[in-house]
């Protein structure tokens, strides 16, 4: 699937300043084509209606609703001794949320669906913004110290921030470089916090 150079230049607000000549503007233009080819070929896996259900589904969890189902699982399988995971759990969730307006502001791209008139959003935003994923970092974040603290749920904690990462891009909210970055951004603040934190108890 082509897609033109103003098209692709208009993923970022910065892209369409960068050079489209030279071998940086090259890589640029095919990294960029390739974003939005992955978002079509994502868009397309959600046209059966059971899938399409199911990407909405899973996209409305990440809105709020999976995390007291974590905090449910938690305790269950932690007992009250679980109570600092999910202190640790929400602290990475807030330390993340002051960061991300932050980038969201700072590289305003604007999701693909408001990129490609082709590609039909599933359900509504939460924001404007597109990078990064909001919904992967939040759940990373989350899942970081659960993980840590009980790694039995590392099978069970990595199929969720896929499963999220599938449904984020199949509802045509975001580009696979947003959740790449919302995963990498989640990883990198929870994982070290958390490994000092629960050494802490």
């Amino acid at each position: 699937m082509a897609f033109t150079t103003d098209l692709a230049a208009k993923l970022t607000r910065d892209a369409s300043t960068l050079p489209q000549t030279g071998l940086s503007g090259q890589w640029l233009q095919r990294l960029l084509d390739a974003d939005l080819a992955a978002v079509h070929l994502f868009s397309r896996s959600a046209r059966p209606k059971a899938i399409r259900f199911l990407a909405i589904g899973v996209s409305k969890l990440g809105n709020g609703w999976i995390y007291p189902i974590l905090l449910t699982i938690v305790f269950l399988g932690l007992g009250w001794r679980g109570w600092h995971v999910v202190l640790l759990a929400a602290a990475n969730a807030a330390l993340l949320h002051i960061l991300y307006p932050i980038i969201k502001r700072r590289f305003c791209r604007k999701r693909p669906f408001h990129v490609d008139q082709r590609l039909p959003s599933l359900l509504k935003t939460l924001d404007e913004h597109s990078f990064p994923s909001g919904h992967a970092m939040t759940l990373t974040g989350v899942l970081a110290p659960i993980v840590l603290a009980w790694p039995a749920m590392s099978l069970s904690a990595v199929l969720l921030v896929i499963s999220m990462a599938w449904s984020r891009i199949a509802t045509a909210h975001h580009y696979p470089s947003d959740v790449i970055a919302g995963v990498a951004l989640g990883l990198g603040l929870a994982f070290p916090l958390s490994t000092y934190a629960l050494a802490l108890f």
